[in-house]
């Protein structure tokens, strides 16, 4: 990988408020491969760092100009702020190898060439027992390509597809707190959506327009029960939106079937129950119970590699959070989230949502000693998890902990990180399909493809703040 950054930000007095300017630069190139069949592995193909096409990996580029204003106004707070974004990706994968092509093989290539503008804005009026906001946010992406390219050896051989797109959404909102009494107060809001697409394809058929719209609400009531506990109830509605592509394709680039669309915004509904302790400035903990109702979920397809849109899901679960602050030396946190994720409607394939992980438990220790002197100490776990809807097949999970010490001194600060302290050989990721490697059936092998942590490394930064 070889990648540059530069940040610049400039911030002064404007007027009553204050302003600022971000110029933010970025490029990068790497080569890395996807994830690997665990079966090159046990026949000694490659090791687990190792890679079936080597002629993977992406080009990418990103320059951003933003600004924005903070300051009173009409009685109340006012920030705006608006930005420009050039944006290119050049991404090559081969995640099947050679069950689709076994001449050329299955690497194909993504890429996107876009210019991102947007604002915002938003009101804010309080006094001591009440807080409202009023805000809008706009965003228009023009995309002049985007699309998707069989390739070899980084080189287009068949376009699957070539699109122009033009995105643009526009969202309105409003929410407000209110202070009952010294023990409840409410949190209520509402926000509008609206998206327009627009998309030239490569084929004619997949050409056309699409809008959609939507109104989500949600609110929030908040009791202090007694001086160190506080219970809270919170509803809310949400969304996300897929892919502009989806909502106006008729048929397949690949197959030449029909194609399903996809609904342009996609609704969801969760609720919670929680309670938080606060034992003075010590210890803090939360505990919530909480659910999500998807209508529509999105799943990786491993032999694509794009994302598609299901069924609608459910899920249920459950967090736990403790920090402690032990003193100015001395503190640590401990979070456990237990999530149960299942499909909503009836499938003869099974319930379960592949990737969605039940069990996630991290912690820390944090020490701050004498003469600038830092460390910290953290741990990651990601319980077993379904790779595939009936269950039958699933990922081990992963634990993985990292170190790091430093010492700050005057304006200078060195920071040393030993990353994956234990040399884990756990899987970041692990998907089951079918792939194909050289001399293999023709119908390919199903197979768990991962990839695996990095190995142990140690890391060093120095700062000057001026």
């Amino acid at each position: 990988m070889r990648k540059n950054n530069l940040a610049l930000k400039l911030s002064a007095p404007v007027g009553p408020g204050r302003g600022h300017l971000l110029l933010l630069a970025y490029d990068n190139q790497w080569n890395s491969p996807d994830q690997i069949p665990q079966r090159a592995i046990d026949a000694g193909l490659i090791d687990a760092l190792g890679s079936i096409d080597d002629q993977l990996g992406g080009d990418s580029t990103r320059e951003s100009l933003s600004g924005g204003w903070a300051g009173p106004l009409a009685g109340g707070e006012f920030t705006t702020s608006a930005y420009v974004i050039d944006y290119t990706l050049d991404l090559w994968s081969n995640f099947t190898y050679e069950l689709d092509d076994p001449l050329r093989g299955d690497q194909f290539q993504q890429f996107d060439r876009r210019r991102v503008q947007g604002a915002a804005a938003t009101q804010q009026w309080q006094d001591t027992r009440w807080q409202a906001r009023v805000g809008v946010d706009g965003r228009r992406d023009d995309i002049e390509r985007v699309g998707l390219c069989r390739t070899a050896a980084r080189a287009c051989t068949t376009p699957v597809r070539d699109d122009e797109v033009l995105q643009a959404s526009l969202s309105l909102w409003t929410d407000g707190e209110w202070r009952f009494s010294e023990r409840l107060r409410a949190y209520a809001g509402v926000r509008y959506d609206s998206l327009d697409f627009d998309v030239a394809a490569l084929q004619p058929e997949n050409s056309g327009s699409a809008d959609a719209d939507r109104t989500s609400a949600k609110g929030s009531l908040i009791l202090t029960v007694a001086d160190p506990v506080e219970l809270y109830v919170s509803w809310g509605e949400g969304l996300h939106s897929n892919d502009a592509r989806g909502t106006t394709i008729r048929i397949d680039p690949i197959s030449g079937e029909p194609a399903q669309r996809v609904d342009a915004l996609v609704g969801s509904v969760g609720s919670e129950l929680g309670a938080r302790l606060f034992l003075g400035d010590r210890v803090h903990g939360t505990l919530a119970l909480w659910q999500l109702d998807l209508d529509s979920e999105l799943l990786f397809v491993g032999d694509a590699g794009n994302t598609e849109a299901t069924g609608p899901s459910e899920r249920r679960g459950v967090e736990l959070g403790l920090y402690w602050f032990g003193s100015e030396r001395w503190g640590g946190e401990l979070e456990i989230e237990y999530t149960r994720a299942r499909f909503g409607d009836t499938d003869p394939a099974g319930d379960r949502i592949p990737g969605a992980i039940p069990l996630v438990v991290s912690g820390g220790i944090n020490w701050n000693l004498d003469g600038g002197w830092f460390a910290t100490a953290r741990v990651r776990h990601f319980g077993a998890y379904p790779l595939i809807e009936d269950n039958s097949v699933r990922s081990d999970g992963s634990t993985t902990v990292n170190l790091r010490a430093g010492r700050r001194w005057g304006r200078w600060t060195l920071t040393l990180d030993l990353l994956n302290a234990l040399d884990s050989d756990d899987h970041d990721i692990d998907y089951f399909y079918t792939s194909r490697l050289p001399g293999e059936p023709a119908e390919g092998i199903e197979d768990i493809h991962f990839h695996p942590f990095e190995p142990r490394a140690l890391r060093a930064a120095l700062s000057y703040r001026f």
